[in-house]
């Protein structure tokens, strides 16, 4: 499955963990259920796949160990992980990588990254040039982004966005 950053594929490095099998070494991600024995080993960097239903503060403790948090779509209506993403920035301060996976559509790529999240992971065979459009579309936002750094332009709360 394709990753972007900033609109561009990037290699993934990272591999899900498969249930019924030990985590063995690399750079792994695991569901929830299996976070207390990702913590317990050694090898490798740890990641975490949250299900939109729980809330982030049950990562709280474990945030320092984790490069990464994935945030989940089940399907592009439940914007939860929207939420989940914000909060992980802006409440727990987590500097790792937030990663959306699921069903997610190229319209939404510009609120992902206003909500702090940094890679997404699409289809095998998504065309990459909406992806790419979506990420500079748009141009002015009316609501500031407190896990963006933006300074105060225009009229009351718009922002002049720029592309990374």
């Amino acid at each position: 499955m394709p990753l972007l950053e900033n609109g561009r594929p990037v290699e993934d490095t990272w591999r899900y963990a498969v249930e019924g099998e030990a985590l063995g070494a690399g750079d792994v991600i695991v569901p929830l259920d299996r976070l207390s024995e990702g913590l317990g080993r050694s090898e490798g960097k740890l990641g975490v796949s949250l299900p939109n239903s729980e809330p982030v503060a049950v990562l709280k403790e474990s945030l320092p160990k984790l490069s990464v948090v994935v945030v989940n779509f089940p399907i592009f209506r439940d914007g939860r992980a929207f939420t989940q993403a914000r909060a992980l920035r802006e409440h727990l301060h987590f500097k790792g990588e937030i990663r959306a996976a699921g069903h997610i559509l190229p319209d939404q790529y510009e609120f992902l990254i206003r909500c702090g999240v940094n890679t997404v992971e699409i289809s095998g065979n998504a065309d990459l040039a909406p992806w790419e459009k979506a990420q500079s579309q748009f141009k002015v936002a009316m609501q500031p982004s407190p896990v963006l750094d933006e300074a105060p332009t225009g009229f009351g709360l718009r922002r002049f966005l720029t592309t990374p």
